[in-house]
């Protein structure tokens, strides 16, 4: 995790659901940046304990918190807890998502509602708790995960796609609330990108994603991370309200893969 210039040198910064995946992504490249990090997780204790091992080994400031952003005082306390252990908090960066395939005639209030509340409203109350931390130091970046959901279809995403319609939207909103304050906000929406979810049973199959794909490879968390970083750091201060899509070129042109998912 060596870098000739960090660009986050000295920031505190708070990734939501980065025990695994694009968040642990995210994590390894703002610490590489210099950043100390907080890796939340919801119930991956032992991935996020492996993380923070690893990311101590490195010399990098890290700790761990259990917490679900769905729940507005446990975002909250999330949020305290960060500024407890490093004095600040700089960088909130909203990853934690649930994706459920469903059909749209088998959604029920209950999905409806865990969908949104880690989604939509964890991201809400996350960055709110988050503000009123950054506005006292007139800094602040907040980077929502979004997805390529949010403009474009697929069978068994109505809610998903709903939630991450509205993160882009926050986004757009926060972004014009939070500036006076200092504070950017923008978006990243990954395409398809490869993790324990969209883990691969054979490689025909990730040759066959591959192929639809412009740049002819299945997208990585590495892929996902500089843009992050870069966001979260002092050069974008002239960046805000935006929603950056990185899918190697796969909302540029149509496909359908999947076909309709049955209702239960």
């Amino acid at each position: 995790m060596q870098s000739q210039h960090k660009q986050l040198q000295g920031r505190v910064a708070l990734v939501t659901g980065s025990a695994k995946g694009i968040g642990s992504g995210i994590v390894r490249e703002l610490a590489a940046q210099g950043a100390s990090v907080c890796v939340n997780y919801a119930t991956s204790a032992e991935a996020a304990e492996r993380l923070i091992r690893e990311l101590h080994a490195q010399g990098c400031p890290a700790f761990s918190y259990q917490a679900d952003i769905g729940d507005p005082s446990q975002a909250s306390a999330l949020v305290a807890a960060v500024v407890e252990q490093f004095g600040r908090i700089d960088i909130l960066v909203n990853n934690a998502a649930i994706d459920p395939v469903i059909h749209w005639a088998s959604v029920t209030e209950t999905n409806w509602d865990s969908i949104m509340n880690a989604n939509l409203k964890g991201t809400f109350f996350a960055s709110q708790a988050s503000a009123r931390h950054m506005q006292k130091q007139g800094f602040g970046r907040i980077v929502n995960i979004s997805s390529v959901h949010a403009n474009t279809t697929m069978h068994g995403y109505a809610v998903y796609a709903a939630s991450k319609g509205g993160m882009n939207a926050l986004t757009r909103q926060l972004a014009l609330d939070l500036a006076p304050l200092g504070i950017t906000v923008n978006a990243v929406a990954p395409g398809l990108v490869e993790v324990e979810k969209h883990s691969y049973d054979t490689e025909e199959e990730r040759e066959y994603d591959a192929v639809q794909i412009p740049v002819k490879r299945v997208g990585v968390p590495g892929d996902i991370a500089p843009l992050v970083a870069f966001l979260a750091s002092d050069a974008s201060s002239y960046i805000n309200g935006q929603v950056f899509t990185v899918d190697g070129g796969s909302s540029a042109r149509f496909y359908l893969k999947q076909g309709p998912v049955e209702a239960d």
